[in-house]
């Protein structure tokens, strides 16, 4: 500057070059959009730059789950309209049948993008990121080790993890439900990934594994290794961490393994013990590398930990405020509990007579949609209708567009468990092409059914032994990602009947 505080000339004229070479390129971006692409969905570029990106969030931010979206379909009379979010031109869709096709095409017509935070902070390696038959091997190992919740081993120890959990609770004490949800599923995949049981060690990764995953939707600052006071930051020296302790155990494990010359002790204790790590050292003759375990485990946490402590806390939510289907819901799990006796422990079998804990666990993943969507991008020409996507295009795929859609679902936005009944239009082929609450095609979540279960022996570990109401008004947020603001305090008493 010179002595008057004026930029210098020469700056001014950079910066003005700047912004008109930003501008051009916006101008002819929304050109090509109109003219050169014809044939794309309909929509706008917003502003300059930043295209419709504030937007997005400031909609987020208010109580109705899918402002954004549903403003957009209302005006181009299309449930797929073009828009340009986070730095690029992306396709929406809230058409179920576009939905579908995209599901199906991946690692063909498209392939899974993610933005560059998540994508650093989860690992090339991870289940979320790798592509072709890298993918295919991950999600077998995946379904092998976590698709199969009607083991008695497993059954037992979500049983025996949620009742530890419980324990700890006072006869009259007030809680943050999502809190003590996410200590319970951290620690039952801990289990299942290390056979580490719950205590300092687990404590100390759960610590910093917050704050890696509130870096996955914070700003990527270049040379934040070195910011640490940056939310991007603290999740890198955070991850940093993390990995760092699942290293050390998956090295300890294969120094045991050359040890024992290549097995893991008795085959009754393998039988008895093996976990994720160790599917990792058997498979394919032990090609895994010590970067692709942490990465594939580091991510297996992060799913585990937060989507299902999230179902479990809003399952109890709605509920709450819905206390016809709590008090159906108390009668099934009271019946169960009557034949069994007080203080004997679930098996599959009890696990099958919760037909309506099904149809409210199905309610709470369509009303809240812990995974809003999943974003791809068009590997070529992507012909739908009367448009074309062309190739490197990303495009979002809305679930929760679909899912709280009045000409799919009556009174869509209203908590409905009986909709889900077996004779109920919703079970049939079309109703379950619309419900697709764990995403679909190969990628399809491989632990579904795993927390089906867990969200039921929790829901019928809470409703036999407690009894409770609201701590204070809670409300359901949607971005980053969908929770309760407060964390859902409640007020629990201890039935004069329960016991531990």
């Amino acid at each position: 500057m010179d002595a008057s505080g004026a930029p210098p000339p020469l700056l001014l004229a950079a910066a003005a070059l700047l912004f008109a070479a930003a501008a051009l390129g916006w101008l002819l971006a929304a050109r090509s959009s109109r003219h050169g692409s014809a044939r794309l969905p309909p929509g706008s570029t917003g502003l300059p730059l930043i295209g419709e990106t504030l937007r997005l969030i400031s909609a987020y931010k208010t109580p109705n789950p899918e402002p954004f979206i549903d403003d957009r379909v209302a005006r181009h009379g299309s449930g797929v309209f073009t828009t340009h979010v986070f730095g690029e031109r992306t396709v929406f869709s809230a058409d179920p049948a576009f939905n579908r096709l995209l599901l199906a095409a991946e690692g063909r017509a498209v392939g899974c993008s993610y933005p560059s935070s998540i994508t650093t902070l989860l690992g090339s390696h991870s289940l979320l990121l790798t592509r072709g038959p890298a993918h295919r091997r991950l999600h077998t190992l995946t379904l092998t080790r976590l698709g199969r919740p009607a083991s008695p081993p497993l059954l037992a120890h979500i049983d025996r993890l949620i009742l530890d959990t419980m324990r700890e609770w006072e006869p009259a004490a007030t809680v943050r439900l999502l809190d003590e949800a996410k200590k319970i599923t951290f620690n039952l995949t801990v289990k299942q990934l290390v056979s580490i049981d719950p205590g300092p060690w687990t404590e100390s990764v759960r610590r910093e594994y917050v704050k890696l995953i509130d870096g996955f939707f914070s700003i990527p600052f270049p040379f934040a290794h070195v910011l640490p006071f940056t939310t991007y930051g603290q999740a890198l020296k955070a991850r940093k961490k993390v990995a760092g302790a699942l290293r050390e155990v998956i090295r300890k494990r294969m120094d045991d393994k050359v040890e024992d010359g290549g097995s893991n002790g008795k085959e009754d204790d393998k039988v008895e013990k093996k976990d994720m790590v160790e599917e990792l050292l058997e498979a394919e003759g032990g090609s895994f590398s010590e970067e692709e375990m942490v990465d594939f485990c580091l991510s297996l946490l992060v799913a585990g930990y937060e989507t299902t402590s999230v179902l479990m806390t809003l399952a109890v939510k709605f509920l709450t405020e819905t206390p016809t289907a709590l008090a159906q819901l108390k009668e099934e799990h009271e019946n169960i509990r009557e034949v069994k006796g007080k203080n004997q422990p679930l098996e599959w079998s009890d696990y099958k007579l919760m037909p309506f804990t099904q149809c409210v666990i199905n309610e709470t993943l369509r009303v809240a949609n812990l995974i809003s969507g999943v974003f791809r991008r068009a590997n070529t020409d992507i012909h739908f209708k009367d448009y074309i996507i062309p190739k490197g295009c990303k495009i979002f795929a809305s679930f929760r567009a679909v899912h709280l859609n009045t000409e799919h679902y009556e009174n869509a936005r209203t908590f409905d468990p009986w909709r889900w009944r077996s004779k109920n239009k919703l079970q049939n082929a079309v109703g379950a092409s619309l419900f697709t609450p764990f995403g679909g095609g190969p990628r399809l979540c491989p632990g579904y059914e795993l927390a089906r279960v867990v969200v039921s022996v929790f829901l019928h570990r809470l409703v036999t032994r407690f009894s409770w109401e609201e701590a204070e008004e809670d409300r359901i947020v949607f971005f980053p990602t969908t929770r309760t603001l407060k964390g859902y305090p409640i007020n629990l008493r201890r039935r004069p009947d329960s016991v531990f």
